[in-house]
């Protein structure tokens, strides 16, 4: 495995954190005024290093067979395919969805939503990232390089925090449904866990480096990792010996913090995490147990995950230790026929016992009170 060395990394101003991550630095200059505080916590006052290392290798969707395959490690940014495409009223379906379960989605999409309505649904596409819907339906229009997409998705699949920017800006028809529970989160090491770390305390220590997502970028999921560190130590009836929540945040983000410490990924923290421990410069990642899972199941020979509560087949989050839940909603348009029965159709297939038993094979499970439908 290849270790960036820390002469390649570059301490990075937030403008700077943007120009390195890609796209249009004035667009996106607001984003980063700030990282989100964390509830109760000290503040942060460390700038993270972005830490860019080679790509790992992810599972792509099904063989579609002998077709045209230009596939390479920057195949998701697209540089060599260029196009726009519109006229959406011919397009079957559209979904926005985050990436947090991306796994068990492409599994209920080929396996399940396909054989039972690819007849009817010839042309869709969907996305699994950062929640982007709210700028999606805002401007119609999502770019992925040099690809140009026009269409207006019929479902959004993200966090509550989300959905209710999308309610209040009058996108969702109907009310957004509780669809996804996590597990918590977990925390993501080298294969054989070299550093020996066992604990949210054991990010304390010097020698300790660890990645979250970009917190300009991805402020959602930042939070959520960052306040299970501090409400997991918080909630600790046996801290180490003189070692309050507060010192661990601080030896993590505030003054306190060794430079170099803190790194953060480039913008969809889902695979640049994995990446950084793997081959950049950290030796830790928080991240939710389904993707941890997963990581570990994809790459065996690169990763172990430590639970912060139960065991790795049975994780049991301690106290502190955030579980989000997903939710769906549909989204207002002037939808055709055919798209309204396309969006009922997979909107059924979400609710559907399989999709159930798709989720519990990968480390997720359904809301308190479910109901398959």
């Amino acid at each position: 495995m290849r270790k960036c060395s820390t002469t390649k990394k570059v301490l990075l101003a937030a403008a700077l954190l943007l120009l390195a991550s890609g796209g249009g630095l004035a667009s996106r200059a607001a984003e980063a005024q700030q990282v989100p505080p964390v509830p109760g916590a000290p503040p942060i006052v460390v700038t993270p290093v972005l830490d860019v290392p080679h790509l790992l290798q992810w599972p792509i969707d099904p063989d579609r067979g002998t077709v045209p395959n230009l596939t390479d490690q920057a195949a998701d940014r697209l540089y060599d395919l260029h196009g726009n495409i519109g006229a959406c009223r011919h397009m079957g379906l559209v979904l926005s969805s985050e990436g947090n379960y991306n796994m068990a989605l492409q599994a209920m999409w080929y396996h399940v939503f396909l054989p039972r309505y690819g007849s009817l649904v010839k042309t869709w596409y969907y996305t699994t990232s950062p929640p982007i819907s709210v700028p999606q339906l805002a401007h119609n229009n999502l770019t992925f390089g040099n690809l140009n997409l026009t269409c207006r998705p019929e479902i959004a699949v993200a966090s509550l925090r989300v959905m209710k920017k999308l309610e209040a800006a009058g996108e969702v028809q109907g009310k957004p449904q509780a669809i996804i529970r996590g597990r918590g989160n977990v925390l993501l090491v080298k294969a054989g866990n070299p550093k020996g770390i066992h604990s949210v305390w054991d990010l304390a220590r010097p020698d300790v480096r660890i990645v979250t997502p970009n917190p300009y970028l991805e402020p959602g999921a930042f939070l959520n990792y960052a306040t299970s560190i501090y409400e997991i130590a918080k909630n600790d009836p046996h801290p180490p010996a003189g070692w309050t929540a507060n010192r661990l945040f601080n030896a993590i983000f505030g003054a306190t913090a060794p430079k170099g410490k803190w790194l953060i990924g480039d913008r969809i923290h889902h695979r640049d995490e994995p990446q950084a421990v793997a081959y950049g410069g950290a030796d830790v990642a928080v991240i939710m147990y389904q993707l941890g899972h997963y990581t570990m199941v994809s790459f065996p020979k690169l990763f172990t995950i430590v639970p912060l509560g139960g065991t790795v087949s049975d994780p049991q989050p301690l106290p502190g230790n955030q579980v989000g839940t997903t939710y769906m909603a549909r989204i207002r348009g002037n939808w055709t026929p055919a798209q309204r029965a396309a969006s009922n159709d997979l909107w059924a297939t979400y609710r559907s016992a399989v999709f159930t038993r798709i989720l519990g094979q990968y480390g997720l499970r359904r809301p308190a009170g479910w109901h398959n439908h």
